[in-house]
Formats: structure tokens, C-alpha cells, sequence
């Protein structure tokens, strides 16, 4: 291979890690040995809309860099691409083969759309129950809310490339079923009808890779996903906020939770632990020791819930 090839197959092979929820530490790592075993001698410099490759091959330098941003995660393809490096590294994989194999990762598409209506609705009722919703008719309203806003996400996703437009409408639409409930008394105090279809948007992963990078001395790319996972919140508060506004209602101020037994709330942490698993595209735990993503999937796991 090129010099230039090289530097390409590498690049992509990042991508796909750094776009897709990988920390930049991991990323930058499995890029290095990735380049070592293809001769490439090389360091990646990360930032919010690009990765950049500075690669030597005796006398000769190239800089190259490849569009990214890491707004998504999905766990399943990080691991599918260490699995790829893995193979290419141990020469049962040619070049050629590992970069068709990087593209069809990078477009493998994520969990079905019923799968993943079903771990949003099933979350926020698990979300409910740990703040204390004691009655069932909410419950139901917080599960047919929050799989309706997960519709509305896979639905507005091929038409809008703004990153934040699928949470804003989820969270207006959460708003408003929680609006309705208050208005015909089906939602207590805490307004958990409004709320819990809420909470499994906050991009959790995203505050956690930033808070690395800024304990890595990467500030520029920390501030950057910070102030990314910032406006998603912003987008979901003012969604939900509009949303409770149109029929002229309220959030509480201070409003307390109510305690549960242990075990309900082992059960309930357990669900909700279950269903960001199928958010992040969490592979099964062998894939996943595989691929040597498991440190983020537990991390990210352990966030959501």
C-alpha cells in the first residue's frame, strides 16, 4: 500500500471509533497500534469537526484529515471495528478488505425502530418508578409518551440533519401528553408524565467523554463537547418547557421524590440499565470484550442510568 492508502485506511478506521461514542484516549490508541501494524508511522490530532494525520514514511510526510463529528454513539460498531483491526493486524484481513469492511460498518444501521421505541418507553417508565409514580394510569402515559417521542426521533432522523432537532421535538411532545395529564389530574405533583419521557434524551456519553478530555489537558475538544451536550439540553428544556407552556402549565420548584423498597429500585435501576444499552447499540457482552469496548459500554451504561 501508498503511503497515501495507508494513511487513508487509518483514518477511517478512527472515524468510526471517534464518531460513534469511543473515548479520544481509545480512539487514539487503537489508531496508533492500528497504523504500527500497517508500517505507518503517524499521530492523529482530534478535534470536534476533524480528525488529522500527520503520518512519516522514511523521508516522506503526508497530512491528511477526514470530516468528524462525534455527536452519535453506538457501541456496536466501535466493537465491530476493533474486531476488524484485529483481523487485518493478525493478516487475515487484506487491506483492501479491511477498508470495504470500515465503510459497511460505518453505515451499519442501529437498533430497529421497535426495539428501540420499546427500551425508551420501557426506560422512562423504570425512570418513573425510581422517582416515585404510584399510579398506573401515569405510568401508561409515561410509556405511550415517551415511545412516541422515540417514533418522532427515528421519524424526523432521515429528513433533518440538525442534531438537535430530534430532541427538541421529542421534549415538546413529552410536554404536551404531560400537559394534557396535568389538565385532566392524571399526573401528580412532580409533573413525572412531562419529565421521565425527558430523561433518557440527556446525552449522558457525551458529558462523560468530555469530562476526559479535560482531564487529558484536551480543553479545546473537552469545551467542545461540552458546550455540544449543553445545547442538547438546552434543545430538550426548551421543547418540554414549550410544550407544558402551550396549555398553560408549570414544572414544580423544589418538589421532592418519594422513596421506594430496595428491591424496586434494584428492579427498576436494572430495566433502565437494560434499555441505554439499546440506545448506545451496546453489543452482547462477549462482542464487546472482543472489541475492546467495553469500558465505554459499561461507562455509558452506568451514566444513562
Amino acid at each position: 500500500m501508498t503511503l497515501e492508502e495507508r494513511s487513508t485506511l487509518v483514518l477511517a478506521f478512527a472515524r468510526v471509533l471517534y464518531v460513534n461514542g469511543q473515548s479520544t484516549d481509545q480512539t487514539l490508541a487503537a489508531a496508533e497500534r492500528f497504523g504500527e501494524t500497517l508500517g505507518l508511522r503517524g499521530q492523529i490530532t482530534p478535534s470536534w469537526a476533524e480528525l488529522r494525520l500527520q503520518a512519516e514514511h522514511g523521508d516522506r510526510r503526508l497530512i491528511s484529515a477526514v470530516a468528524a463529528q462525534p455527536t452519535g454513539v453506538d457501541m456496536d460498531r466501535v466493537a465491530s471495528a476493533m474486531r476488524t483491526m484485529e483481523e487485518s493486524a493478525a493478516g487475515r484481513l487484506a487491506p483492501s478488505a479491511a477498508m470495504e469492511a470500515i465503510s459497511a460498518i460505518s453505515h451499519a444501521p442501529p437498533a430497529s425502530i421497535w426495539l428501540f421505541t420499546l427500551a425508551a418507553a420501557a426506560c422512562a417508565v423504570a425512570l418513573a418508578v425510581l422517582f416515585g409514580v404510584r399510579h398506573q394510569s401515569a405510568a401508561a402515559l409515561i410509556f405511550v409518551s415517551a415511545a412516541a417521542g422515540a417514533i418522532l426521533r427515528r421519524g424526523l432522523a432521515p429528513h433533518s440533519a440538525n442534531i438537535f432537532l430530534q430532541p427538541f421535538c421529542a421534549a415538546l411532545l413529552a410536554g404536551v401528553i404531560g400537559a394534557l395529564a396535568v389538565r385532566y389530574e392524571l399526573s401528580s405533583s412532580l409533573r413525572l408524565v412531562a419529565v421521565c419521557p425527558c430523561m433518557i434524551l440527556v446525552p449522558g456519553p457525551h458529558i462523560l467523554n468530555s469530562a476526559l478530555d479535560f482531564i487529558k489537558g484536551r480543553v479545546d475538544l473537552g469545551a467542545a463537547r461540552l458546550r455540544y451536550a449543553g445545547l442538547v439540553i438546552l434543545s430538550i428544556s426548551a421543547g418540554l418547557l414549550l410544550g407544558l407552556a402551550l396549555l398553560g402549565v408549570s414544572l414544580p420548584v423544589g418538589e421532592a421524590g418519594r422513596t421506594l423498597p430496595l428491591w424496586q429500585d434494584m428492579i427498576a435501576a436494572g430495566i433502565a440499565v437494560a434499555c441505554y444499552s439499546v440506545f448506545f447499540s451496546t453489543p452482547l457482552p462477549d462482542a464487546t470484550l472482543a472489541g475492546n469496548g467495553g469500558d465505554a459500554g459499561a461507562c455509558y451504561k452506568v451514566v444513562g442510568a
